[in-house]
């Protein structure tokens, strides 16, 4: 007799729906620990993080994208936040929530479709983090980051060429 599925709204879902006053009561280590709604993309926060850590001892990805989008969300929300905390959403739920950790860690990185250089990296990690952010307070759906990805890879041979640095002698 017990439940073995449960369905229901995720927490982004309830803050789109409800606006800031649905989510009040959710706890940051259930989202840290994965005990809320969600998709695959919202799992345990502390596993995507160990990825990341794994992931950058094995020298497969480079911090900088991942940083700059975790950083770029953090500040974005975090003014917004401040500026009016009863409308959005504080910073730490919006780096738990959605899959701003999956997509920072394991989608943006992908050496293929990211920036050749450091620098490039870093504008492709802030354009992923702001047009997230833009979707998800000002957009019809509740998540961005997946989008954010696409419209960033498209602009990525503009990043690579202005970023690109001169050989010696030409």
């Amino acid at each position: 007799g017990g439940l073995d599925a449960l369905s229901g709204a995720t927490p982004l879902g309830l803050a789109k729906e409800g606006g800031v006053a649905a989510v009040e009561g959710l706890d940051y280590m259930d989202m840290l620990f994965y005990n809320i709604g969600g998709s695959a993309g919202e799992l345990s926060a502390i596993a995507i993080l160990a990825g990341f850590v794994y992931l950058l001892v094995r020298r497969v990805i480079r911090p900088y994208i991942t940083l700059s989008i975790l950083g770029t969300v953090a500040v974005f929300s975090g003014i917004f936040w401040l500026v009016n905390p009863a409308e959005f959403t504080d910073p730490l739920f919006n780096l738990l929530t959605g899959g701003v950790l999956l997509g920072s860690v394991f989608m943006a990185t992908d050496s293929v479709a990211s920036p050749m250089r450091n620098v490039g990296g870093i504008i492709y990690g802030v354009g992923i983090g702001i047009i997230t952010m833009l979707i998800r307070y000002f957009g019809a759906y509740p998540e961005g980051m997946s989008f954010a990805i696409l419209i960033m890879n498209s602009v990525v041979p503009l990043i690579n060429k202005v970023c690109h640095t001169k050989k010696y002698g030409r």
